[in-house]
């Protein structure tokens, strides 16, 4: 007779907690680590541009790209004529992508605990060239989507002489780094606390601005459905 043995499911990727490294470790304000993979891809799924660190020719480089998160939260892709490059010459390169967000300015009794509340994301990682045409096409639709969902099937998609021109890079979100501060200054129970100075945080939140035509739009095009209201980044 044998007994049937039960494996649990598998965690969801988007439920397991990031995994420290060597690399991402927190070792200054280790209060404001996250090992939250929730955390992680809030942060990714709310922006669209990231800060990549690489070196190329033998001097580092940080340049500034558009990304897209991949519906499961394990990928990324971004354009990387640069990263390419660097990859050629050493294709086991490990490169940093990091996202930011500024949600405040921490305004502080004294000038040395003035701060910035922030979220931000790093992600260390060999990137995967995509040159594999059905996956090209699938990441650059991710990318599209992420910045603008509805947009590519809108708008023309990608010849394939376009896509051969196209560098597009794959990262795994694997090995990360999170900080995230928030709140008040934290100088109130000290002695800068008795002193006549406002203290508080300034908020600061990105918008969206109205949009503005090519001045060369045909006459009777309108803005289609997708595009109205407010953006929402996935």
């Amino acid at each position: 007779m044998f007994l049937a043995v039960h494996r649990p499911d598998p965690i969801p990727y988007a439920l397991m907690d990031i995994v420290e490294t060597e690399r991402t470790r927190h070792r200054r304000l280790r209060e404001q680590g996250s090992h939250d993979r929730a955390d992680l891809l809030a942060i990714l799924r709310q922006g669209f541009v990231a800060h990549l660190g690489v070196v190329v020719d033998g001097v580092p480089m940080v340049v500034p790209t558009v990304y897209g998160l991949d519906p499961g939260g394990d990928t990324v892709y971004f354009h990387g004529s640069v990263a390419s490059r660097s990859l050629v010459q050493a294709p086991e390169t490990t490169i940093c992508l990091t996202v930011t967000h500024v949600d405040g300015l921490v305004l502080a009794r004294s000038v040395f605990e003035h701060g910035v509340n922030y979220r931000s994301a790093m992600i260390y990682g060999v990137p995967r060239p995509v040159t594999d045409e059905a996956e090209k096409l699938a990441g650059l639709r991710v990318l599209t989507e992420h910045i603008t969902p509805g947009q590519w099937d809108y708008v023309r998609q990608p010849s394939r002489k376009e896509l051969v021109a196209t560098a597009l890079l794959a990262l795994s979100t694997v090995e990360s780094s999170v900080k995230i501060r928030t709140g008040p200054p934290t100088d109130a129970d000290g002695p800068d606390g008795e002193l006549p100075v406002w203290a508080g945080v300034r908020p600061v939140a990105p918008v969206w601005g109205a949009l503005v035509a090519d001045p060369e739009l045909a006459a009777g095009i309108t803005v289609p459905e997708h595009l109205r209201g407010e953006p929402h980044l996935r």
